[in-house]
């Protein structure tokens, strides 16, 4: 035994958890939190109300409940996976009928201290579901056609209830978020390729069907593909959000305007300043090298939930932390991509740094869950 494995038997064994948490992965989510607070108080013009300060507590919370879901045995997440995923089953038919709306869309329950989104909710517990399925299930079955049913109906039936508040962004989520985790459990390629081909089929049909009786779409959703294909041809009104964010950050440049002095976010020029267009704030701000960076912190957060995967030996938790580094990897990619222009605007928020309660607090909660796989391994 080493001097090292000495001192840490030696320590208690409710201490020595914490000694074992993966602090760097603690200290590059305190990061990419801390560029968040930066910029709320800088769209609230140097202010840390109305979104700077709530977010500061929302993310010591956060802090707290990852720590207290860290502690326990990664054994017990997993035998709760399927009452998790009904609880938010339940939570997303609740509010479709005694929701909170806004903006057009039915999606949150008001707690009084804030509003949960139950869609949040079930990006995570999604993930814990199936890692227990692809767990107790033996490898020989996972591509057998019977057994890949389950889990697709697993996630058609959340995304069409979300699909229906409507929020088709966050439905494409946990579409893309349920089929990357069967395929990171073993489901064969020609399922997948099959999916892809109707999927193609399926992007036909909306077009076709539009302006028909049986058009599958919202007129909303039409006009947000017309505006990402073309922003300019309505540049004053469903083309005005990407348009001015585009103007936002390409004026950055390399270095940005300097730490709130940003015009197109100061003037009010830039929609969702706070929520889904913060990114290019940050850009304007600080330029190609301020995106960059803050996109280097995101890699090397999926790098780590990586690494500790491939060094777990429990299936069951190697799948949930892969899954839930997916599920962090979709964040932020489509929303970097939909305030560039690089894809229809579908409202994600830009994790750990827009504006917002339950989505924090739910991530925080699926880093817990990843913190206790990564404690809990067999070593």
């Amino acid at each position: 035994m080493t001097y090292l494995e000495h001192k840490v038997k030696s320590v208690p064994a409710g201490w020595r958890k914490v000694l074992f948490l993966n602090w760097p992965l603690i200290l590059l989510l305190s990061a990419v939190a801390g560029v968040g607070f930066l910029m709320l108080y800088s769209v609230a013009g140097g202010s840390f109300r109305p979104w700077a300060e709530p977010q500061m507590k929302r993310f010591a919370m956060g802090l707290a409940l990852m720590a207290v879901v860290a502690m326990v045995p990664i054994w017990f997440w997993r035998n709760l996976s399927f009452v998790a995923y009904l609880v938010a089953l339940a939570l997303l038919v609740f509010v479709t009928f005694f929701g909170t709306a806004a903006g057009g869309s039915q999606r949150w329950i008001d707690l009084g201290f804030m509003r949960l989104q139950p869609s949040e909710l079930m990006k995570v517990t999604l993930v814990m579901l199936l890692a227990a399925y692809y767990d107790w299930l033996p490898l020989k079955k996972t591509s057998r056609p019977l057994w890949v049913i389950l889990p697709v109906l697993l996630i058609l039936l959340p995304a069409g209830l979300v699909f229906e508040q409507p929020d088709l962004g966050t439905a494409l989520l946990i579409l893309m978020g349920g089929g990357l985790m069967m395929f990171l459990a073993g489901v064969h390629w020609a399922y997948f390729a099959a999916v892809i081909a109707l999927g193609g089929g399926l992007v036909l049909a909306v077009f076709e069907s539009k302006g028909t009786d049986w058009q599958l779409l919202g007129d909303y959703h039409y006009k947000r593909i017309e505006t990402f294909v073309d922003p300019t041809s309505d540049p004053l009104g469903a083309g005005y959000h990407i348009t001015q964010a585009k103007i936002a950050m390409g004026s950055g440049g390399w270095t940005g305007k300097g730490y709130m002095q940003g015009t197109q976010s100061r003037l009010n020029f830039l929609p969702e300043k706070h929520t889904d267009f913060i990114f290019n704030t940050l850009a304007e701000e600080f330029g190609f090298v301020g995106g960059f960076s803050l996109l280097i912190l995101y890699v090397l957060i999926l790098l780590f939930c990586i690494l500790s995967a491939v060094q777990n030996r429990d299936r069951y938790s190697s799948l949930l932390i892969l899954g839930i580094g997916v599920t962090f990897f979709l964040y932020f990619a489509v929303n970097m991509s939909m305030v560039m222009g690089l894809a229809p605007v579908v409202g994600v928020p830009l994790p750990l740094v827009s504006y917002g309660g339950s989505a924090m607090l739910v991530l925080m909660v699926a880093f817990g869950l990843v913190q206790s796989a990564h404690i809990h391994r067999p070593r």
